[in-house]
């Protein structure tokens, strides 16, 4: 039985994906090992989409092309929307594992994720900074970015309806950098919030304080990246989709596995995300009892009460994303020293 994996391997979108691919590879040979699906073995096809949306359109449709029973990977929308071809021509799911925007399900109706959605992931942001006290924030978008504009406006959306002032915003992109630090000063906000991917953020928060600005920046899972685990980034906040912990009983495994196939743990959370969406669609091809893509997909849909690293999934009412709670990790200088779990409120 084969699952295909599209993920990017290089490029800007690599510090979120290659650790997804890895735990998706982990999550194969654990099938494997135990007998594999109804006794037969689980292949993993995986084809690197180099950050580049023509290429990982290229991979979905050769991949199409391979007799699968699904397709996994990803966390970046514009990536997903470029794949969503080769799985609805050949009439599969495509899982995400880590593409966030709630409005994928509409470009395919077999494609689920199984991560939170954006706007689950800015509410929480937004409510966890009113618990700081952080009342006042300069919004920064990478404006080329599907991802990080929705992200931008759903915590806009909350943040004003709690009672939050934007004092600033700015797209990033081709943005004269000494300026924007300099007005960002001058706005003297509580906050910073970064809508933008791995690469750009790291970029923007050492421009940031290069300035001596120390105020907080918070942002969405894109930060949670080894670029930002580093010293002298001063006080970051962002949005993850689990605190990965040797000593958790839901984690600790995981952790546990993965350091002992590839001599060092997660990198970050996107690791569990990848094997998640495998474990997930396993089960779902279990429970089908076919190779049948119209019994996968269904049995997909009726996923209940799935245990996973990064949280129970369930969708529920015809939905293709799961309800999740939100792990909001603190850092200081690279270092975890705080983590709450958020489930926003409903909408004001």
């Amino acid at each position: 039985m084969k699952i295909g994996a599209i993920y990017n391997l290089e490029g800007s979108q690599a510090p979120l994906d290659l650790p997804s691919s890895r735990g998706a590879r982990l999550a194969v040979e654990e099938i494997n090992a135990a007998g594999g699906i109804d006794g037969r073995r689980v292949d993993l096809l995986l084809c690197d989409g180099k950050s580049d949306p023509a290429e990982v359109r290229r991979c979905s449709l050769d991949l199409a092309e391979e007799n699968l029973s699904g397709m996994i990977g990803l966390s970046d929308t514009d990536m997903v929307v470029a794949a969503a071809p080769g799985a609805a021509g050949a009439g599969i799911p495509f899982l995400t594992s880590g593409a966030t925007s709630p409005r994928l399900p509409e470009v395919y109706d077999g494609l689920f994720l199984a991560c939170f959605g954006d706007d689950v992931q800015a509410a929480a942001g937004a409510e966890h900074a009113f618990e700081m006290d952080l009342l006042t924030c300069a919004l920064l978008v990478e404006g080329e970015m599907e991802y990080a504009r929705l992200l931008a406006g759903y915590f806009r959306e909350r943040y004003q309806a709690l009672g939050g002032e934007i004092a600033f915003e700015a797209f990033l992109n081709g943005s004269d950098k000494e300026a924007l630090v300099q007005a960002i000063g001058e706005a003297s906000p509580d906050m910073i919030y970064l809508a933008a991917g791995p690469d750009l953020a790291a970029e923007v928060v050492g421009e940031v304080r290069d300035a001596g600005i120390e105020i907080p920046v918070f942002g969405g899972d894109s930060l949670d990246s080894p670029e930002l685990r580093r010293g002298g980034t001063g006080r970051i906040v962002f949005s993850a989709h689990a605190l990965l912990d040797e000593n958790s009983s839901r984690s600790g495994p995981f952790v546990r596995a993965y350091d002992g196939l590839y001599g060092h743990p997660p990198e970050n959370a996107f690791a569990a995300l990848g094997y998640d969406a495998v474990m997930l669609l396993a089960e779902a091809m279990d429970r089908a009892g076919s190779e049948d893509p119209e019994a996968i997909l269904e049995a997909l849909q009726n996923t209940t009460g799935f245990v996973g690293v990064t949280g129970d999934i369930s969708y529920d009412g015809g939905r293709r994303i799961p309800n999740k709670g939100v792990t909001m990790i603190s850092l200081r200088d690279g270092v975890i020293d705080g983590s709450a779990v958020v489930v926003p409120g409903p909408s004001i």
